[in-house]
């Protein structure tokens, strides 16, 4: 902390500006060490406090309207790509669309605060027609919050970060290393976990010209059609036969559910 407050204070506002922007449009850098130290820097006079919440939530605004206008225009293989390179892409997609149904525009207040969500709910923004006005309106209160929040804990907590700063610093490369440690065992198992899961997928999927086949032949199929609303809002066509059931009522209606025939789940 003590080398990325005194990094913060020799290139100023350019460097929380550009960096906030850069993580904000999805580059895996964090933004939250900057921000405590501009805070703490302005709790040392070193910075203005109200010019760096500015510039952290103009930097946060520019690049959501950036996600927001790719969703409009390229609908959801914006939120896919996203997705794709986030840490647990195999539910992101599902995580940003239950959030934006149950909560809409109030999900940009807290979007930033949520690993996976963060970059997402913006091209969700657009992805669902929300107006422009309302969006930057909700979008600004969101960058406010998030960035306010972490500058205003490096404010009034200035002494203590550069005290943590300077053990840090006392422990060398040796808790760096750790730390790079630590976050390597948890990406491995993570990945460890997803290939379990996509292995097993592979197993046991069908393609679609198998499901075609069998439907021809009348085979005793029991077809899900388990897709988010959103996602069947935008392409509203049903598999012949297929009963549509939201995920979120799986366990409510799985009475419903035939066991004397295979089952087949379609959600995407």
């Amino acid at each position: 902390m003590h080398d990325t407050i005194q990094f913060v204070a020799s290139h100023g506002y350019t460097l929380l500006f550009v960096w906030v922007l850069a993580e904000q449009i999805g580059l895996p850098i964090p933004a939250f060490p900057i921000l405590l130290a501009a805070g703490a820097l302005a709790g040392s006079h070193n910075l203005n406090l109200g010019l760096a919440f500015v510039l952290a939530a103009c930097a946060s605004v520019i690049s959501d309207t950036l996600w927001y206008q790719l969703g409009r225009r390229r609908g959801a293989s914006i939120l896919g790509f996203l997705c794709k390179i986030s840490l647990e892409p195999d539910s992101c997609v599902r995580r940003t669309e239950d959030t934006f149904q149950r909560y809409g525009a109030r999900s940009l207040l807290v979007a930033k605060f949520l690993p996976g969500l963060n970059t997402a709910a913006p091209p969700m923004a657009g992805i669902t027609g929300m107006p422009r006005k309302r969006f930057l309106a909700w979008s600004s209160l969101g960058a406010l919050l998030w960035s306010g929040a972490f500058i205003l804990v490096g404010y009034f907590f200035s002494n203590q970060l550069e005290r943590i700063g300077d053990f840090a610093e006392g422990l060398g490369n040796g808790f760096l290393v750790l730390l790079v440690l630590a976050f390597g065992i948890y990406l491995l198992r993570r990945y460890q976990q997803r290939r379990s899961f996509l292995q097993q997928l592979v197993r046991e999927r069908i393609q679609p010209e198998e499901l075609r086949s069998m439907l021809d032949r009348r085979e005793p199929v029991y077809v899900l059609d388990l897709r988010h609303a959103l996602d069947f809002l935008a392409y509203p066509q049903l598999i012949p036969g297929a009963i549509r059931v939201d995920p979120k009522e799986l366990d409510e209606r799985a009475a419903e559910i035939p066991r004397d025939r295979e089952i087949i789940l379609y959600c995407t």
